[in-house]
């Protein structure tokens, strides 16, 4: 570096080494490579600071606004957005993929109105033991049962009966999803 910034060259240095031996460690251990912030970030530390349940995992890289609450064991991958806003309930051993976005408010009213109308609120709650595949979008008002599967790409207006399997845009059911008596699912799709 050349004029200002030169006092700063010995911290970057170090971050380069630090960013260098993680991922370094991250490579060696897990296969994988990830930005600087996800190395330093640990993602069961940061759900417990959210209040989220035991178990639970968020990623650095995720955006969680106002009131959300996940369950036991739940993994929410990076690039997603949890608007709590109106209030945001993810239940246990669910898997929301990356890139998934959940809104739990929306500007419609407000943009169409020239600014004078209120946004609206409305709850979103994601049952138990459900897969929300990449990049799908739930609006708000939206209930997901438990045991549900959201295929990839979706957008999710209307709610989901429990142990059901679903995508497209709009989103719709294509099948269900059957427990055996020793826990087993199998995805059970429509003819």
């Amino acid at each position: 570096m050349t004029g200002r910034g030169r006092e700063h060259e010995p911290l970057r240095d170090a971050l380069v080494q630090l960013e260098r031996r993680l991922a370094d460690d991250m490579q060696q251990r897990w296969n994988r490579d990830l930005p600087l912030t996800e190395l330093l970030v640990d993602r069961w530390e940061r759900a417990r600071r959210l209040g989220f349940d035991a178990g639970a995992s968020v990623y650095d890289l995720s955006c969680v606004y106002g009131d959300v609450a996940v369950g036991r064991n739940t993994w929410i991958g990076p690039f997603t957005i949890l608007d709590g806003t109106g209030g945001l309930s993810i239940g246990s051993n669910c898997s929301i993929s990356s890139g998934v976005q959940i809104y739990t408010h929306d500007s419609v009213a407000w943009a169409l109105s020239g600014g004078t109308a209120e946004y609206e609120y409305s709850p979103v709650r994601i049952g138990n033991s459900c897969y929300i595949g990449p990049n799908t979008l739930i609006t708000r008002g939206v209930e997901v049962g438990d045991h549900c599967v959201v295929g990839a790409a979706s957008l999710v207006n209307r709610d989901l009966p429990p142990f059901t399997v679903a995508f497209g845009t709009p989103c719709r059911a294509v099948g269900r999803v059957e427990l055996s008596s020793d826990g087993k699912p199998t995805i059970v799709i429509d003819e």
